[in-house]
């Protein structure tokens, strides 16, 4: 099956953004047939958090901007911006590490959820 992903990263090589501070998304396409992934776009944020306080607008912004994304990467994510992506039908993951391994942790953990759902 694919599926699109935002990933917060401040590289492109690793997952190591919180939701609220990170200053891009890097958009991937991935296969968890055959456990591939490519990249896509990158799509520039403002960062949303500052210190324990966001802005309502610009989260309202920001995961509208996701919107088309299945899955969002992150190394943190707190529960209101979580709560506003999974609004969307966008699942948040806290995967921190290489954006690789945490794709592939991602796909892997579709696939056994869509074998036990079937069932």
């Amino acid at each position: 099956m694919k599926y699109k992903i935002a990933v917060a990263s401040t590289d492109g090589k690793v997952v190591n953004q919180h939701f609220g501070r990170a200053e891009v998304f890097y958009i991937v396409e991935a296969d968890s047939g055959d456990m591939t992934f490519t990249y896509v776009e990158s799509r520039k944020a403002a960062p949303i958090c500052r210190g324990q306080e966001h802005d309502d607008r610009q989260l309202k912004f920001l995961t509208a901007m996701l919107e088309d994304c299945d899955y969002v990467l992150v190394s943190r994510i707190g529960a209101g911006a979580r709560a506003a992506l999974e609004q969307n039908q966008t699942e948040v993951f806290e995967l921190p590490g290489y954006i690789e391994d945490s794709v592939r942790r991602l796909l892997s953990y579709t696939e056994v959820r869509k074998l036990l759902i079937d069932i």
